[in-house]
């Protein structure tokens, strides 16, 4: 079995897009997700959690112990009693001894379960609630993006009705024409001990992380990229350091303050590694 992890970690991942949605918001016709006051571009963690479960899917292939929960294929409910019949655990047995059974079940199956936590308490099956060793921020660009809306044509048409009257039909997309996110991530070892997230699923999440955009180009999301991802591993459990202190010894800087960028070239990052703390180990996974 995989020994499970024993340090603690935080990381930080860059990305950019280049004419492309990387994350449209339903709640503006799915224009890019903004920040209304500052003009800066966001990213939903769960966006990233996407890519990330995307990757192992592919990679693994429903692999035991690498399925992946949170997915299109069937009710979340379904796999809550997939567990229970699995396990041979009656849900109206009293007492919690049939849902730690089921939890652990699920934590041992599916990746995303040990990795981000769920909670999957719902329906006649409950298998508790999972507190995941991994978790993200939302990204958020360094500069103001620009939401641009580009009109588009298309010569089939929809309908016969619509195919009498005209030869074309109107389209839109929404991009953005560059920007360079930037998302910061935790791993907790005492949380990993309780979901058995282990070594090999951590250099899987790296791996993951490294090619999350990789199988996912669409035309809609343009030209996306994980650009840089910086690790800070600690020595022990529970940490050698505060994660926003060593947050702030990685810093961004646009080279030409006088255009808007439009290139990953354009920006310089760097790392105060002198600053950082005893017992904490700076790594440059990417």
């Amino acid at each position: 079995m995989n020994e499970v992890i024993k340090n603690r970690y935080e990381f930080v991942v860059f990305f950019d897009v280049e004419n492309g949605n990387p994350n449209g918001d339903p709640d503006a016709g799915n224009m890019p997700r903004i920040d209304v006051e500052s003009g800066l571009g966001l990213v939903t963690d769960v966006c990233l959690k996407r890519k990330i479960r995307n990757f192992v899917e592919i990679k693994k292939n429903d692999e035991q112990g690498y399925k992946i929960y949170v997915k299109e294929d069937a009710s979340l409910n379904s796999k809550h009693k997939f567990a229970y019949e699995s396990e041979k655990l009656d849900p109206k047995a009293k007492g919690n001894d049939a849902k730690e059974a089921a939890k652990n079940f699920m934590c041992k199956n599916f990746f995303d379960v040990r990795t981000f936590g769920a909670v999957m308490s719902t329906g006649d099956h409950s298998c508790g609630q999972v507190r995941g060793p991994v978790q993200l921020n939302f990204a958020r660009s360094l500069d103001q993006i620009v939401q641009s809306e580009i009109t588009i044509t298309r010569q089939a048409i929809t309908t016969d009705k619509d195919f009498e009257n005209k030869s074309t039909e109107m389209g839109r997309k929404h991009i953005v024409p560059y920007a360079l996110y930037r998302a910061e991530g935790y791993i907790s070892a005492l949380l990993a001990q309780k979901t058995g997230f282990s070594k090999a699923d951590l250099e899987l999440l790296w791996e993951s992380i490294e090619n999350m955009f990789e199988h996912d180009h669409s035309a809609a999301r343009g030209k996306m990229a994980v650009r840089k991802l910086f690790v800070f591993e600690h020595e022990s459990e529970l940490g050698n350091a505060q994660s926003h202190k060593l947050f702030e010894l990685i810093n961004t800087e646009l080279k030409d303050k006088s255009k808007a960028p439009r290139a990953f070239s354009d920006y310089e990052i760097s790392v105060k590694k002198d600053s950082v703390p005893k017992g904490v180990i700076f790594i440059e996974k990417l």
